[in-house]
């Protein structure tokens, strides 16, 4: 772990992913949910012509204006994006029991339809996978703050690699400008954080990034894809 650590220090971005696929070809991958920061990735990767796995989850429930970047950023690159969605046998499972809003109701039922929804296709999207790129920074939340630029997953028996762990939210939006790069409108209009319609809401000014996802609860702002 060390070795590969030093190997990415101080490297720009699109040369530790070069690294990163010379040490594991074709088996490298970037999830998407096409926030600012993951458009910043996927520029990043399309503009310098790195052969690495990009895909999305679809949970059912997204924004329209979610579909309507993905198709833009589609149109704008020419490149495949991998579209993984629950398995449907237990979608149907879980609202026929539950009801399609029962999230709301608590932290356990919201956690249960996060599974369904994330976790469970994104386990199948990370198969085969040595090291998953993530768009995570350390200002978004608390629990980000001791991530490192590249981790250990235990649990997925992979690399985790955060290009973007140390950049201001101020850099992301200075090579968006920059590139000209697609983003959701919904930034727009204080939406930072960006998840599926009934969990997401625009945030105020001074408010934590994470503040607009899953608002009703006051637990750690997290689904389970990141810990």
């Amino acid at each position: 772990m060390t070795d590969i650590t030093t190997a990415l220090a101080n490297k720009p971005v699109e040369e530790a992913i070069q690294f990163l696929l010379e040490q594991y070809p074709g088996a490298v991958a970037f999830s998407t949910s096409f926030g600012q920061e993951d458009q910043v990735i996927a520029d990043i990767i399309w503009r310098n012509h790195l052969p690495v796995s990009v895909f999305t989850l679809d949970t059912g429930r997204l924004f329209q204006e979610t579909y309507d970047v993905m198709d833009l950023t589609m149109a704008r690159y020419k490149q495949a994006i991998k579209v993984y969605f629950p398995e449907a046998a237990a979608v149907e499972q879980l609202v026929t029991a539950k009801g399609p809003n029962s999230f709301y109701e608590s932290v356990e039922n919201r956690k249960a339809c996060c599974g369904i929804r994330k976790i469970m296709p994104l386990n199948r999207a990370l198969e085969g996978v040595k090291v998953w790129i993530t768009g995570l920074r350390a200002e978004q939340s608390e629990h980000r703050q001791n991530m490192e630029i590249i981790e250990w997953d235990e649990h997925r028996n992979l690399y985790k690699y955060n290009p973007l762990i140390h950049w201001g939210y101020g850099e992301v939006l200075a090579y968006l400008e920059k590139y000209q790069v697609p983003y959701n409108k919904l930034h727009d209009k204080g939406f930072v954080s960006i998840g599926c319609t009934p969990c997401t809401r625009a945030i105020e000014p001074g408010e934590n990034p994470r503040a607009g996802r899953w608002w009703w609860e006051q637990s750690q702002k997290e689904c389970g894809l990141h810990g």
